[in-house]
């Protein structure tokens, strides 16, 4: 009996891009910062939230790049005029990646202390049938 793999089984066709976005999706999600949850509110709805404490709306910067949700962070350094006695807290920053099936739209993103929220919808793909006519060759 002979094995295949996901991507390269004769009847998928045209899915060939899916093994490069499990792998880039594998790659990006190596980082452990910001912390997120992924919620389910509905059956074609959901919340990413990303904890992003002393982030600003300002300091971040939300993306739909290729099929993927980047979320990007860089708080701005506080400048010389303060003076640390101890500094636990760094300013740093951040990239987020969330590949995105086909279907699946950012319907929009709030913010409140310090949890960013980007709420996604799925969309229903219309159910088309189409006749295939025969021609002669």
């Amino acid at each position: 009996m002979t094995k295949f793999a996901f991507p390269s089984h004769p009847l998928l066709v045209g899915f060939e891009p899916l093994e490069r976005l499990v792998e880039r999706t594998a790659r990006a999600g190596a980082e452990g910062y910001p912390p997120f949850n992924i919620e389910l509110i509905e059956p074609n709805r959901f919340v990413v939230t990303l904890a992003v404490a002393g982030f600003t709306e300002g300091d971040i910067a939300i993306t739909l790049e290729d099929r993927q949700l980047v979320v990007r962070g860089q708080q701005a350094d506080p400048g010389a005029e303060r003076v640390f006695l101890h500094r636990g807290i760094a300013t740093r920053q951040f990239r987020r990646v969330f590949a995105l099936a086909e279907g699946v739209e950012v319907a929009g993103a709030t913010m409140d202390n310090g949890l960013l929220e980007v709420t996604l919808e799925r969309r229903e793909p219309e159910s088309v049938v189409r006749s295939i006519p025969i021609t002669r060759g």
